[in-house]
């Protein structure tokens, strides 16, 4: 979870340079997530249009890197022991939000004709390598689930739906930084 953690901030990052060599908006390098995790910003009108905003986008990486921090936590914890500290929960709305958003970016998107190759430009690149390390974090705790080692379910659903976010998010990153995505053409 650390690892992936590190991958988003790491994306936020590049994204925020890139934002910024383009002239995009984009929040501040040091927002930081709602103190109540269920409480969202509200995006400005003018920057919620029928696309995805930057500031959408970098709000919702914040927040999933609380949300890595709480699964993180659970992963920690003996589920035979009480935990010194309260953790907050990874709730459905979690993964609705998700979802939604893979709704949105994937509208805006033309429709997949092959395979894609990572790679482009360096956004897209890390949004792509933080795909890989979330479906390797993913393949460990079903490992642990299938080991008889206590997993919450939601965090296996969460961890799925945030794999397919990231594949959304290198492509429609791609799509608004005018980056060619690069089509996989196997051997014949």
């Amino acid at each position: 979870m650390d690892e992936l953690n590190s991958f988003i901030g790491l994306l936020y990052d590049q994204l925020d340079a890139q934002a910024q060599a383009q002239g995009l908006p984009w929040p501040a390098a040091s927002s930081q997530p709602p103190k109540d995790p269920v409480h969202r910003p509200a995006i400005p009108a003018s920057l919620n249009n029928m696309d995805v905003s930057l500031h959408a986008i970098a709000s919702l990486l914040r927040e999933i890197q609380d949300r890595l921090f709480t699964i993180g936590s659970s992963l920690a914890c003996d589920p035979d022991k009480a935990p010194q500290m309260k953790i907050p929960d990874l709730k459905e709305e979690d993964i609705r939000l998700l979802e939604k958003e893979i709704d949105r970016m994937n509208a805006a998107l033309p429709p997949m004709k092959s395979f894609l190759l990572p790679g482009g430009n360096l956004a897209v690149s890390t949004a792509h390598i933080a795909r890989c390390v979330c479906r390797r974090a993913e393949r460990i705790c079903v490992n642990m689930q299938e080991n008889k080692l206590y997993i919450e379910p939601i965090v296996l659903r969460y961890l799925n739906r945030l794999s397919d976010y990231l594949f959304m998010l290198a492509r429609y990153a791609g799509h608004r930084l005018n980056i060619a995505e690069l089509p996989w053409k196997p051997r014949v």
